[in-house]
């Protein structure tokens, strides 16, 4: 009796896990047929609506990082007049509501889970982190650079990521940056686009990624494929995911305090934030056109 009962354990065990398994590859279909569907709705506005006004203005790109929060570079009065008359937001309602639902995902969640992080580990080891994070991501910048005709600074991503890998211990340490003085050429798809001159297109504030617009988050799919996290979340949904937790709880702890701040000099907060948003990524537009020029 006892070794049918253990046989029957055993039975329930394997077919149990071949549930999982089965489980996990569904999940995976739905997300992967989910981006799919969604890049393909992104185009079609893109492509039907690119005589629209509400691609007209000239952009930003990539989705908000809770650090970049206290980036945000001051415009003068006429940029900030022509960023808050060019926004466009149809979607106000449901990105008010995702607005909400990622602030309380940092107060429940993010930012708990952030304090008890950093209370474990010293800050020089999560900079450190961060930095190897950073690192991985070498091949967005370093293609985006090449594609808004700026080889100079590809050629110091690359040897960026070259001396950082070797010298920097996988990139857990910057010698480029404080040996040798080679600075980080930031750029991502959604640049690339504002470079050449394609519009914002409508505001997003999607649920945990933030705020975004139309190229924005054409651009953010697309760095996707570039991004070794990216490969491995498509290859591995369940490390993929957790490699971004890792990431996004470390780059948390490392600037908690200041959306709170954000927070407590916005009267309309999530106003204030859309702006900051476009603030950021009009700067970083201007900044790569004037100070980058082509090399």
């Amino acid at each position: 009796m006892p070794v049918n009962t253990l046989g029957c354990l055993v039975i329930f065990l394997q077919r149990l896990s071949r549930i999982h398994r089965r489980g996990i590859i569904v999940i995976k279909n739905i997300v992967n047929a989910k981006l799919i569907a969604v890049l393909v709705f992104l185009l079609m506005l893109l492509s039907g609506g690119s005589n629209n006004s509400c691609l007209n203005v000239n952009f930003q790109s990539l989705a908000w990082a809770a650090d970049e929060i206290s980036e945000v570079t001051v415009l003068d009065d006429m940029d900030e007049l022509e960023i808050g008359m060019g926004i466009s937001d149809p979607l106000e309602p449901v990105n008010r509501f995702f607005f909400h639902f990622n602030d309380k995902l940092y107060f429940w969640a993010l930012k708990p889970v952030a304090r008890a992080y950093g209370a474990v580990l010293p800050q020089d080891f999560r900079i450190c982190i961060r930095n190897a994070f950073h690192n991985l991501l070498f091949p967005v910048r370093f293609v985006n650079n090449v594609l808004q005709g700026k080889f100079k600074n590809a050629g110091m991503e690359l040897s960026r990521f070259a001396i950082n890998t070797t010298a920097g211990v996988a990139g857990f340490g910057d010698p480029a940056k404080d040996v040798f003085g080679l600075e980080i050429k930031e750029e991502d798809l959604g640049q690339t686009f504002g470079y050449w001159g394609i519009g914002n297109g409508i505001y997003f504030c999607w649920p945990i990624i933030g705020p975004s617009s139309l190229r924005d988050t054409v651009g953010l799919f697309g760095d996707s494929y570039l991004s070794p996290l990216g490969l491995v979340m498509q290859n591995d949904l369940d490390d993929g995911l957790a490699l971004y937790a890792d990431q996004q709880v470390n780059n948390t702890s490392l600037v908690i305090g200041d959306y709170e701040a954000f927070l407590e000099s916005s009267f309309d907060p999530y106003i204030s934030l859309r702006d900051a948003y476009f603030q950021y990524r009009q700067s970083k537009i201007k900044d790569s056109k004037q100070n980058n020029k082509i090399y």
